[in-house]
């Protein structure tokens, strides 16, 4: 069984985060802070030069230049980088697949309304899914953020129903990172991922597991 190695939210940290070993490493965004051609190069010399034999990337809200020059970002990383849009790819019989999107968060990348916008994307992700990477956490689960009075879920609704409707063995993201941890709902490991605290410093360790 392939060991499987989490990060999300390194936020230009990179080489202050100690990484452990693993079969298949999963960034699942905001690699950056302001998504520009620098960061992206300087992220890319990092987590292409790790030793996993897979390395897998989907962008997140702070990764600009994914959203605005999708082909120009994409050509600043190693072809040892797995990148996935809207998109799968097969290791090992493990269907994998990732995606930017989440509820409108201010004015950062991959943002959509709640509701029709987010259900059409989450319509693109397969039913044979085994691992679902997602920059952002379904509602209620791992995305708790606390505010003046209450508690906050930030999560998305309508890919909670799509999780909930394909079950797929392990749901990995980050994006909110007080919610940083693991968990387990109706039969789905849930990992969110975010190795960046609240302060954006990398206090938080990567999470690895064995599927």
């Amino acid at each position: 069984m392939p060991k499987i190695v989490c990060l999300s939210d390194t936020h230009n940290c990179n080489e202050e985060i100690i990484v452990p070993e693993g079969d298949i490493l999963i960034h699942a965004g905001d690699a950056t802070v302001r998504g520009t051609i620098p960061e992206i190069t300087a992220f890319n010399k990092w987590f292409s030069g790790l030793p996993h034999q897979i390395k897998i990337f989907v962008a997140g809200n702070h990764d600009w230049l994914f959203e605005t020059n999708n082909t120009n970002a994409r050509t600043l990383l190693s072809s040892k980088i797995i990148y996935l849009q809207d998109s799968f790819v097969e290791i090992e019989g493990l269907k994998i697949y990732g995606s930017p999107w989440q509820p409108r968060f201010f004015d950062w990348a991959f943002n959509l309304m709640r509701g029709a916008e987010l259900a059409e994307k989450w319509k693109l992700i397969p039913n044979d899914t085994d691992i679902l990477i997602t920059h952002g956490p379904p509602h209620g689960i791992l995305d708790e953020v606390p505010r003046q009075y209450w508690i906050e879920n930030t999560g998305c609704e309508e890919l909670r129903k799509k999780v909930e409707e394909i079950c797929p063995k392990v749901h990995i993201f980050g994006h909110i990172h007080c919610g940083y941890g693991q968990t387990e709902e109706f039969g789905v490991k849930f990992i969110n991922a975010s190795n960046c605290d609240e302060e954006y410093n990398p206090t938080q360790p990567p999470i690895v597991f064995d599927l």
